[in-house]
């Protein structure tokens, strides 16, 4: 992005915001065409603010902002519609992949194809769809757009996975026949698994359960030891067996 820019009528989604100053706040947002861009919404938080409202997570908008640096000046918000509210676990899913953006995504990396997989994942959230399902649709496309991609349909030597095969997946190396590994380490998935997590199909409960161990020992790793707050509060509101991770 340049020195000095004006941008109009971006799709958007707010994805964090806090108090700064008197009356105003500070908004994160992901953009489609510019990633996640750091705004100062001046004023937003005073009565008469034509902000006030607008500025909410989940809903799609179209956002005009102008500047150069860090931080832009948000200059104006329009809220697109047709987004239901969420709420209860749905709504702590969709905090939990805010967080995944806000903390693994750099400022102003552009990925339209993550901004297109996470209103899908909102979408689907409202529909009351299986929220382990579109967390997992939604970790991979994260990893994907961010670079540390799974490969799943071949192991570490690039040799298909064999459906009945079992591989032990390791970290940014990839599934290794567990000719090398024994049954009982902890990262062992079955080649169904692998293959169905290629082709995002989750309807096998083995996949399921299996997946999700995978991706959180992932998401973990790359967090380098950040603790993500909505899994904790998933956690102490819902108990283990809702854990959107």
């Amino acid at each position: 992005m340049s020195a000095r820019q004006r941008v109009d009528q971006q799709p958007g989604f707010v994805l964090h915001s806090y108090p700064y100053r008197e009356t105003s706040l500070i908004v994160e947002v992901f953009s489609r065409d510019f990633g996640r861009i750091g705004l100062v919404a001046k004023g937003a938080r005073r009565p008469m603010s034509q902000l006030r409202g607008v500025l909410m997570a989940f809903q799609p908008l179209l956002i005009d902002w102008s500047g150069g640096g860090e931080m832009k000046t948000l200059v104006r918000a329009e809220w697109l519609g047709g987004q239901p509210l969420l709420g209860g676990q749905a709504l702590l899913c969709a905090y939990y992949a805010n967080e995944l953006l806000m903390r693994l995504m750099p400022r102003e990396d552009s990925h339209p194809e993550l901004h297109r997989a996470y209103g899908e994942a909102l979408r689907a959230l409202a529909a009351n769809e299986s929220q382990e399902v579109v967390l997992r649709r939604f970790e991979l496309a994260l990893l994907q757009e961010l670079g540390y991609g799974l490969c799943l349909d071949a192991d570490a030597d690039g040799v298909p996975v064999r459906p009945d095969g079992h591989y032990a997946y390791i970290i940014e190396q990839g599934a290794v026949s567990l000719d090398e590994y024994g049954i009982d380490d902890p990262s062992v998935v079955s080649g169904k698994t692998l293959l169905d997590m290629a082709c995002g199909d989750f309807r096998d409960a083995e996949t399921l359960a299996q997946s999700k161990a995978l991706m959180r020992r992932l998401i973990q790793h790359y967090l380098g030891g950040q603790v993500l707050q909505s899994r904790r509060v998933f956690t102490e509101l819902f108990a283990f067996p809702g854990d959107p991770s």
